[in-house]
């Protein structure tokens, strides 16, 4: 290719899609950004000699299935901005890989495929990708590099994206065309099982780069995969990217089976107990603050956030200190802000949006701050209780400052995530995870999977993995 500019596509729809969770994401659920709004971000600078043609990214919380008019609406856009930005020379795809679209299906199966319509088969498309992601053929084969997080939890979103950039650049400027080679096992594995700080997650992406620096080899990523998406394509897997497929296929398969071999090893990272259990251990802990992870019922991977059950166990067990952040209620926090701060109030709590997992709790305390109109902070016994009007993940202490709530004061915090965010870690004498109810429960064994590959480990005995 000569000096000239070459002419980049941004596109992408971004969304975990927790399949179990009676939720719908609707179109207001999505930040949607369009043309020169996308560029705002900084990891478009860092790429000189580059006319960028931005179409439209959108991104949403982790939550249930993805409506269908929503998705049409998006992806249709998507795909008309595209073909009006063409000629292009490459595409860029900003994606999860666990979007399932009521009606549909696998959400990027279906967007890629359009893309690739859109463009050709000539030109190069690049994907960057979550690590929690369950991944169709035709994604695999209709791109030509898959790249993904590294980290879990996740601090690597800028980092991937810019590896993900290059390899498009390089496909462009150097005219090659890689081909993505995937090793699917049959196994499922929660999020908190796999934290990339901890054995075995620790070594087996430190691997990674042992395997990139390997002749021929463009990238290589390993897929935890969403356990809590009932997909045909849930599952690990190892990604390995290269010119020569043959290559790639190799690698991939020697990846997968250390993976396969270290299956018996992934384990959360904190102590994790059952919700009593866990309730009474936090009341007599010495090392504090104490955070409690309320596993079942997690927002950032798709849980309504709204089962009061650990509110209802610290309270019966006596606790005399603790914060729980949050609760979603949007009718609660109106009555908070109604009746004021310092108005005592017997409210019921909770159990609104996930009536499967969870019911209502009736307590009787008092409001003492808000944030209107979105927290409500109210009082019950000795647990403080922040109280949001939709769906909130209290993964950095700038939301529990909205909230007037400062974590590191109390003896007890409860967070409706699996592992602790970076943040959150840093200030914890001591870290609990509670093996809850909910969609996003640990105990994979109480889903009722319909769509998922069997037999699976580890809900299925004496599983024989096999090229």
């Amino acid at each position: 290719m000569d000096n000239s500019k070459m002419r980049l596509a941004i596109c992408g729809i971004r969304h975990e899609t927790n399949t179990f969770s009676p939720l719908r994401a609707g179109i207001e659920d999505f930040l949607i950004l369009r043309g020169e709004e996308i560029l705002a971000d900084g990891s478009w600078q860092a790429f000189g000699n580059v006319e960028w043609a931005p179409t439209l990214v959108a991104r949403a919380l982790p939550h249930g299935l993805v409506l269908r008019e929503a998705y049409e609406a998006m992806a249709s856009e998507l795909v008309d901005r595209l073909r009006r930005a063409t000629p292009v020379d490459g595409v860029y795809l900003d994606l999860h890989g666990a979007m399932e679209v009521e009606g549909l299906g696998d959400g990027e199966r279906d967007l890629v495929c359009r893309v690739r319509e859109a463009v050709g088969n000539d030109v190069p498309i690049v994907a960057s990708l979550d690590l929690h992601g369950n991944l169709a053929p035709e994604v695999v084969e209709k791109t030509n590099v898959l790249t993904a997080l590294r980290t879990a939890p996740h601090v690597d979103g800028h980092e991937t994206r810019v590896r993900a950039i290059g390899h498009l650049v390089r496909c462009v400027k150097e005219d090659i065309r890689p081909v993505n080679a995937i090793v699917r096992l049959p196994m499922l594995l929660p999020g908190e099982r796999a934290a990339t700080g901890v054995e075995p997650a620790r070594s087996l992406y430190a691997g990674l780069q042992e395997v990139e620096a390997q002749p021929e080899i463009v990238d290589a990523s390993i897929m935890i995969g969403c356990a809590w998406t009932d997909s045909p394509f849930t599952s690990v897997a190892a990604i390995v990217v290269s010119e020569n497929g043959k290559a790639a296929g190799e690698h991939a398969e020697r990846l997968a089976q250390e993976i396969w071999r270290r299956r018996d090893e992934f384990a959360p990272d904190a102590v994790t107990l059952p919700v009593e259990d866990v309730a009474r251990r936090a009341v007599r802990e010495t090392r504090r603050p104490v955070f409690i992870s309320d596993s079942g019922d997690n927002v950032t991977a798709g849980a309504a956030g709204d089962i009061p059950l650990v509110l209802k166990t610290l309270l019966a067990a006596g606790a005399r200190d603790a914060v729980v952040a949050g609760i979603a209620d949007a009718r609660a926090v109106q009555r908070c802000i109604d009746a004021g701060v310092g108005a005592g109030l017997t409210l019921t709590v909770g159990g609104n949006l996930d009536r499967v997992n969870g019911s209502p709790l009736e307590v009787t305390g008092r409001v003492v701050s808000m944030n209107p109109p979105r927290i409500a902070v109210f009082q019950v016994d000795g647990v403080r209780v922040v109280l949001t009007a939709d769906r909130m993940p209290f993964l950095e202490l700038r939301a529990f400052e909205e909230a007037d709530v400062n974590p590191r004061e109390h003896e007890i915090v409860v967070v409706k995530h699996g592992y602790l965010a970076p943040e959150l870690r840093e200030i914890a004498g001591t870290s609990l995870m509670a093996v809850s109810p909910g969609c996003t429960t640990l105990a994979l064994e109480t889903l009722s999977y319909r769509r998922i590959q069997r037999p699976v480990f580890p809900l299925d005995e004496d599983v024989v993995f096999s090229f």
